[in-house]
């Protein structure tokens, strides 16, 4: 009896031991908490702000100075975190440096977030399909903007997502194309980018997907999202250009599905710009907004024929206003910079 009774009190303490360190163990790679603003479909998008190109460890001033235009919506274009890595705990412990930070906690708990990723938090310096990790990158990126654990996007290859926020003839449609997860092999000659005339960049599942949130679409302002430029042609750096089939068939599907004021949103570059192109008739405009935290300030000048007005080369992010007042919505783009300084504006 005595034998009996110490070997059920070591049982119990055997399993009273493992039920209590099965709860208390901590998850080494979960993200800090952060309650974020709800992302609410049914309201009027007024103020949309935006940028990229944003290092974790770096001062990151704009978080605060937004706060007086109280934006309805902040949408991430890439290189969000400077990850580099294939592991998991590295992308995850920068994820928690930024969400760590201050300025930017307080910021989404009043302004949704959404967002893409470009090269540097898909974890390779200009990656593609061939990196091996891009579904750990994928899955700290969504956990990093709190998307919802049911959403679609987590049950398909890619990162690309779609919002539509307000309603009737006020509707503003988001959608974050992924040019990495899918993205082929550039061509390269001298170090010089050079057209890949069969590659592909967002693959054809991503494809199909996008031709049907065009077809489907009555928003009367459609903001399309992704890492790299996509009517830049000159520069020799990353840009749709270098994949030719895929720019023009992605600025056929507007022409295709006459989509209602398609602006192309991009990051990637350490500038800020704006492009304009008529395109079979269609005016089609792309707001470059980079970088948040660093600049190419030693660049003075770039070629780039669509551009309108000048190339911004300091710390900047991309606002948007929209004025729902009249039969037609009327835009306002802005590049800001520091003090909330207005350094260029297109209207249309």
């Amino acid at each position: 009896m005595k034998y009996l009774h110490v070997l059920t009190l070591l049982f119990l303490f055997s399993c009273g031991t493992t039920r209590q360190s099965s709860i208390e163990k901590p998850n080494p790679n979960a993200l800090i908490d952060i309650t974020h603003a709800p992302i609410d479909a049914r309201k009027q998008l007024q103020t949309i702000t935006f940028g990229s190109c944003n290092k974790e460890n770096e001062p990151q001033p704009f978080w605060t100075e937004m706060q007086p235009l109280k934006p309805d919506l902040w949408i991430w274009l890439g290189d969000n975190i400077y990850a580099d890595t294939n592991e998991d705990k590295v992308f995850r412990a920068k994820y928690n440096r930024q969400l760590s930070n201050k300025d930017y906690a307080k910021f989404v708990r009043r302004t949704p977030v959404v967002g893409i990723w470009d090269d540097h938090d898909y974890g390779v310096n200009n990656g593609g399909k061939e990196f091996a990790q891009k579904d750990i990158a994928k899955a700290a990126m969504l956990d990093f903007l709190q998307v919802p654990t049911k959403a679609e996007v987590r049950k398909r290859e890619g990162a690309y997502q779609s919002y539509t926020f307000g309603k009737g003839d006020t509707q503003v449609k988001v959608i974050l194309l992924d040019s990495r997860y899918f993205r082929d092999a550039p061509i390269r000659e001298n170090r010089n980018y050079i057209p890949n005339e069969t590659g592909m960049i967002l693959g054809a599942a991503q494809w199909k997907w996008l031709e049907n949130e065009l077809k489907n679409s009555n928003a009367k302002i459609h903001l399309i999202a992704n890492g790299i430029q996509v009517l830049q042609e000159e520069h020799a750096y990353e840009k749709w250009e270098n994949f030719p089939n895929e720019r023009q068939k992605l600025l056929d599907l507007l022409i295709e599905y006459q989509v209602d004021t398609p602006i192309l949103l991009s990051g990637d570059r350490h500038i800020s710009e704006f492009a304009r192109m008529e395109y079979k008739g269609k005016s089609i405009v792309e707001f470059t907004s980079s970088g948040l935290t660093h600049s190419y300030d030693a660049l003075e000048s770039e070629p780039n024929k669509h551009r309108v007005g000048k190339l911004i080369t300091s710390l900047s992010y991309g606002c948007m206003m929209i004025d729902w007042s009249g039969e037609i919505p009327k835009v306002t783009l802005q590049i800001r910079g520091k003090g909330n300084k207005v350094l260029e504006e297109i209207r249309f």
